[in-house]
């Protein structure tokens, strides 16, 4: 969270890393101005800083508004504490509200999809039967062809066969014990996601890829992480124009986003980013609110489960995910936890 300490004339005396991406200002910069330069004429900041002097105990307010032209819309929770040296130094600690309201709403988004078990469950035994045909068809073309042109029938069988397993979990899908997690390279389930696109449902589609080749490795459930980003993959395909169609697929280190997580039960760091962007015509402004609720859905015909289920799997993992979208350019952001060093890489 942004951090600021405030000197007795408002100076600004120290930021961390998460300050200067709240103000976009680097330190050098911050640390010669004021904060009366930095947030709003008469916000109610500074009557918190007074009453933290005064009663010398830590004073919050929430939903501060500390908008500016310059930084644009900022509404966040603040708590001031008085520093007992230099005196009338005091610590601000910001909470961005867009980023706990982010947080909510991924709460409900989990509770809405764990009520659609029951109906997964019913459809489970149908959707098995024809998987294994499916399966069984591709394993008999595989025995006729030379080993050189079995990549595809392999690609079938393995499909099937997560399918399966995916059906399986969605049978529990109520279920709310924390799942089993492994460290999973994210590149290779992007690249596996990608090979799948481009051999099905978006083969006149371009595929641009911007990795950060340095990035840890995710602590997650390859599967379940995999028909995330199919999902997220297919719903850009349906949306980006027949001749020009562009997806980009984009992964970088983000460190400073924590908070508490309900799968863990304790603060996870989320600095692992990879976003989904699309050159389609955007999501309506008026449905951008309800996107991730089941049922909810911009495709004719279409189920509006597939979004409900990548919200409800990222918060199983302990992640976030938000959307914007514009004409042109619509982006999913999934933020994740990484691996910890000590533990075994068997992605």
């Amino acid at each position: 969270m942004p951090v600021l300490a405030i000197g007795p004339q408002f100076e600004i005396t120290f930021v961390n890393p998460a300050a200067e991406q709240f103000f976009d200002m680097g330190a050098g910069l911050l640390l010669k101005q004021t904060l009366k330069s930095v947030v709003p004429f008469g916000s109610p900041l500074f009557q918190l800083i007074g009453q933290a002097i005064e009663r010398r105990a830590s004073v919050g307010e929430r939903h501060v508004d500390l908008s500016t032209p310059r930084h644009g819309e900022k509404v966040a929770d603040v708590v001031v504490t008085p520093l007992q040296e230099p005196e009338g130094t005091v610590l601000v600690t910001l909470q961005e509200r867009s980023l706990a309201q982010r947080i909510d709403r991924q709460l409900l988004h989990r509770g809405a999809v764990r009520s659609l078990h029951g109906m997964a469950a019913v459809l489970a035994h149908e959707i098995k039967n024809p998987l294994a045909g499916i399966r069984g068809a591709a394993q008999l073309i595989e025995e006729q062809l030379p080993a050189s042109e079995r990549t595809m029938t392999q690609l079938i069988c393995s499909e099937t066969d997560r399918i399966r397993a995916l059906i399986d979990r969605m049978e529990s899908f109520g279920d709310t014990r924390s799942m089993p997690r492994i460290p999973v390279n994210i590149h290779e389930v992007l690249d596996r996601v990608r090979r799948i696109a481009e051999s099905s449902f978006a083969r006149n589609i371009i595929f641009v890829e911007n990795f950060d080749p340095s990035l840890p490795r995710v602590l997650g459930d390859r599967d379940q992480l995999i028909q995330v980003f199919l999902n997220l993959v297919r719903n850009a395909a349906d949306a980006v124009p027949e001749s020009g169609g562009e997806i980009t697929l984009t992964t970088g280190y983000r460190p400073g986003v924590r908070f508490g997580a309900a799968v863990a039960g304790e603060r996870l760091s989320l600095p692992l980013e990879v976003t989904v962007r699309d050159n389609g015509p955007g999501i309506p402004a008026g449905l951008m609110p309800y996107i991730f609720d089941p049922f909810v859905t911009t495709k004719r015909g279409g189920s509006g489960l597939g979004l409900a289920l990548v919200a409800k799997i990222i918060g199983d993992h302990g992640g976030v995910i938000e959307c914007d979208s514009a004409s042109r350019r619509t982006i999913f952001r999934i933020l994740l936890p990484k691996a910890l060093s000590e533990e075994s890489p068997n992605a």
